[in-house]
């Protein structure tokens, strides 16, 4: 048995925060009450020792994160991370359920991929759901079969990494995902824009003598495929936005009765960062689409303001040092998430006043869980005890990721808002309490 005690309790789907005690048993929140006499619990209990009690005093207690854009490299490119790891990242984060992307090697296009990594997340202290490919081969010439990808495990569909350039293709998906009540997540760059990915065409661009990656590359393929789903009614998550034109696209497209299935997310290093780290950072602060500019970053503060924006998720995405240190052009694009996205939107959008956590917790908790249908997202009695336990106020170092890559511009960098405590179907997978 875990007690919470004297804890600031988040529970986004009610909008309740206060302070409450937390008691956890058998996997589940068996009670949720002010003032628990854990003395008189240790009395009535056949095995005292078998009680754990945190004081939280101070700390706030809310509903396991969950983060629906994460690439785990399993299988096909372990060396840069692999389930293990991942999930061991991901708890360090506060993050209890996570939906792994499919571009993998082999990709998951198949139910065989599907039950490798399903297999493998279940051995994790955390909840491994995966997507599968759109199309076969990830390749973006023919759809897959969604209805046996769903029957063996797959929580959505999406080929990030690799745009959809065929819009008769984009349309059949997007019917096929209504007729199965599947999850669309697009990765939205047209490469007729991009002359170096990862990089924004402007000032980054100039400053390594490069062509970069225009803005249009994103705003025209976000235009295209809100009209697609407008008159589909499928429900798509449009990923990782990085400019202001394709937030206001998604804003005025929200607003219409057929926009009711159209998502949004937005990660913490768009939320943070502008093109200037891709220049102060090198390939650290290299990213698809990429950081962009202060107005943009405006604009998708902005959006998680109102709504347009629901969601916020990692793109966590590790790749080797050696791979990293090579020269901006070659390098690859993406940085780590999982450990400081909590720190990370802690400064930028609470400390700022631009969200609170009840806010913060809809987009890093509920909405993500709504999405894919996950049993997650809010505390309740009775219901699954995926919990996080943090301090607003703590102030800490990141020195060394629990992920078997390093690549962040965040690294070795000071940051504020710890998550001290993990617990995922009742057990703790993470501690650093203080």
């Amino acid at each position: 048995m875990i007690i919470l005690k004297n804890g600031t309790v988040i529970n986004p789907e009610t909008g309740f925060i206060g302070m409450l005690d937390v008691v956890v048993e058998d996997g589940l929140i068996k009670t949720l009450a002010p003032d628990i006499d854990t003395e008189k619990m240790k009395q009535e209990a056949s095995d005292a020792e078998d009680i754990v009690i945190y004081d939280c005093f101070g700390k706030y207690v809310g509903p396991g994160l969950v983060d629906v854009h994460v690439h785990f490299r399993d299988p096909g490119f372990t060396y840069k991370e692999d389930i293990e790891s991942g999930s061991l990242a991901a708890a360090k984060g506060g993050f209890t359920s996570v939906i792994l992307m499919a571009n993998t090697k082999p990709p998951v296009d198949n139910a065989d991929t599907i039950r490798y990594i399903l297999e493998k997340g279940n051995k994790t202290g955390i909840h491994i759901y995966t997507c599968a490919n759109v199309t076969e081969g990830m390749k973006g010439k023919k759809l897959n079969n969604f209805a046996a990808l769903l029957q063996a495990g797959a929580a959505g569909f999406t080929d990030d990494g690799v745009p959809l350039l065929s819009e008769e293709l984009v349309r059949d998906a997007m019917k096929q995902a209504v007729e199965n009540d599947a999850v669309l997540s697009f990765h939205e760059e047209d490469p007729a824009f991009i002359v170096n990915n990862g990089i924004n065409h402007g000032e980054a661009s100039d400053y390594y003598g490069i062509g970069g990656s225009d803005r249009q590359a994103e705003i025209s393929m976000v235009r295209r495929d809100l009209a697609l789903a407008r008159k589909t009614g499928a429900k798509v998550n449009f990923q990782h936005l990085s400019t202001k034109e394709a937030v206001e696209l998604i804003r005025e497209a929200k607003k219409l009765p057929e926009g009711k299935n159209i998502h949004a997310e937005a990660t913490p290093h768009h939320i943070a960062l502008t093109q200037k780290a891709a220049i102060l950072y090198g390939s650290l602060g290299k990213m698809n689409p990429p950081l962009r500019e202060e107005e943009d970053r405006q604009a998708i503060i902005m959006g998680l303001q109102d709504g347009t924006i629901d969601l916020i998720a990692t793109d966590h995405a590790p790749h080797a040092k050696e791979e990293k240190d090579k020269p901006i052009t070659e390098a690859p694009s993406g940085i780590l998430g999982l450990e400081t996205a909590f720190a990370i939107v802690n400064k930028e959008l609470i400390q700022t006043k631009k969200l609170d956590y009840l806010q913060l917790f809809c987009k890093m908790s509920l909405n993500p869980a709504r999405l894919y249908g996950i049993n997650a997202g809010k505390i309740a009695e009775n219901f699954p005890a995926d919990l996080v336990v943090f301090d607003p106020e703590r102030e800490w170092k990141m020195e060394k990721f629990r992920s078997k890559s390093q690549n962040s511009p965040f690294l070795n960098q000071n940051l504020k808002g710890k998550i001290e405590l993990t617990i995922c179907q009742g057990k703790i997978v993470y501690c650093d309490w203080e």
